[in-house]
């Protein structure tokens, strides 16, 4: 036997005794009280999860898995995208629970798993031909489903009638039947990988084969076609299919609060769960994987326009500014509290630091306060902040975190800006391209940093981004700039585009 072949054994050994271990939940249960437990299962998801299930379910079935199963239920021809964040379960409630559950409503099932490639979906396919070879509560209620001769890798038929089926994606779709029967349940699993999202030509072919050849397949009155992926990339194939059938249904669910990080499967994950997951891989790589927020590449301001340095002393800058965007409400959906602090060095400007979160006026006060107690004796900051139509609420907040932390941060009020937002964080563009913009190295790994550097990186013509740090950073840069000492020659260096200069001698 193959390596691989053993391989393949073993895996699926252990699942066949991960089935097992669901057991039956009443060996003493009448017939009466069997056939009135399948009937609530039939219409209770989160009763059928606990029945058949229980080696799956470590946690309560939350309500996005119910919510998600009755939307297919009750559309015979459902298309859309299951856009859960990582680690809430969507390959077992798509690739499990689900095509079960409808086949123990009676529904006819003839269900075909999609995955990256045929051997990944022939591995994806086995988890729930093992539940109904090997489950316990299943072959209590059911009866033997063991079909010799129709039992193999990637294709299955059980005793009652479940067809199971293995593809890989863009593989020929000629075989895609069993005798009359057509495909009716149509699961696409985790096929976004990492290299085809850096290939727009093979996400549009992809889509094209999910439209011309996959979809078609299924001819009879009941039609479903589910993609299940969290979204971390700007562009996938899901995206895609949204945008050209608006039609199709984009069930997102996030991982957490990104502000108060509290889970939305509580009955699973602890209230600090994925505060400790931020901490551990950053909130760009958290969002992405978790909340179907992606790391957007830009397309006027660009990764490698960041430079990075040692900084000089503090004390050897000749301003140093930090400029607070106020957001007041602290929600998920709200702006960011955006404070970037700039400093200005011969004809550099510097990013020392930066608060960027969805927090309370509070929490970026707090931030400013502690920020000032740190510093050296010698160095101040100038605090800037821009005027709200609620400057009454700020003001308040002010006093109260300057009387907590004993501190006076001497903050300026300024008036809104003229010209148009965009026009004006477009400014910046030359600075970065210049080569006169400098971020402290120390930010590389600082959540906040990489929260604002990926806002600028975000906007573009039409952006519907967040922009609440670039909006702050420029204007920071923009007090900065009215320090610049130009005598010297500098000023037509620095219109022409000067060489970078060693700050390692400063």
């Amino acid at each position: 036997m193959r390596r691989n072949d053993k391989i393949a054994l073993e895996r699926y050994r252990k699942k066949l005794e991960l089935a097992r271990s669901a057991g039956v939940r009443n060996p003493f249960e009448s017939n009466k009280e069997k056939c009135e437990a399948i009937e609530l299962c039939k219409v209770d998801f989160g009763a059928m999860v606990r029945r058949y299930f229980p080696h799956y379910a470590d946690a309560d079935t939350p309500d996005f898995h119910i919510d998600f199963a009755s939307k297919v239920r009750k559309n015979q021809t459902f298309k859309g995208m299951c856009v859960f964040g990582r680690a809430l379960a969507k390959s077992v409630l798509n690739n499990i629970l689900i095509p079960f559950w409808l086949w123990m409503r009676e529904e006819p099932v003839y269900f075909v798993l999609i995955g990256n490639n045929f051997d990944r979906a022939k591995q994806l396919l086995e988890d729930i031909r093992a539940e109904f070879e090997a489950n316990p509560q299943i072959i209590a209620d059911f009866g033997e489903q063991f079909n010799p001769g129709n039992w193999e890798e990637g294709f299955f038929i059980t005793k009652g009638g479940f067809i199971g089926q293995a593809l890989g994606m863009s593989q020929s779709v000629r075989g895609l039947r069993v005798k009359n029967k057509r495909p009716t349940h149509i699961v696409s699993d985790d096929t976004e990988t990492k290299d085809l999202l850096k290939n727009p030509k093979r996400m549009n072919e992809n889509v094209r084969w999910i439209e011309r050849d996959l979809i078609p397949t299924m001819d009879g009155p009941i039609r479903r076609y589910i993609h299940v992926n969290n979204r971390s990339a700007p562009v996938m194939m899901m995206t895609i299919l949204r945008d050209k059938h608006p039609d199709w249904k984009w069930c997102q669910v996030n991982a957490y609060n990104p502000v108060t990080f509290e889970p939305r499967w509580k009955s699973k994950y602890s209230a600090d769960y994925y505060r400790e997951v931020e901490m551990e891989i950053g909130t760009l790589a958290a969002n992405a994987e978790y909340n179907n927020k992606p790391h957007v590449e830009g397309s006027i301001f660009k990764d490698d326009e960041f430079q990075w340095g040692k900084m000089p002393r503090l004390n050897h800058f000749k301003i140093i500014v930090g400029f607070w965007d106020v957001a007041y409400a602290g929600t998920p959906t709200a702006d960011y509290n955006a404070i970037p602090v700039g400093g200005l060095k011969g004809t550099d400007f510097w990013n020392i630091a930066n608060f960027c979160k969805q927090s309370k006026m509070r929490a970026a006060l707090e931030w400013m306060a502690n920020f000032q107690l740190n510093l050296p004796p010698t160095v101040i900051v100038h605090w800037y902040f821009e005027s709200q139509f609620w400057n009454d609420e700020v003001q308040r907040t002010i006093e109260e975190v300057e009387k907590d932390f004993k501190v006076n941060l001497n903050l300026i009020k300024t008036d809104n800006p003229k010209g148009g937002k965009y026009d004006r964080i477009l400014r910046l563009q030359a600075y970065y391209q210049n080569g006169r913009m400098y971020t402290n190295e120390d930010l590389k790994s600082n959540n906040d940093t990489q929260v604002g550097h990926t806002q600028l990186l975000g906007i573009e013509p039409g952006y519907k981004s967040h922009d609440d740090w670039p909006d702050a950073w420029q204007q920071c840069v923009n007090i900065l700039e009215k320090y610049i000492d130009y005598t010297g020659g500098s000023k037509n260096k620095i219109l022409q585009g000067r060489m970078k200069p060693n700050h390692e001698r400063i």
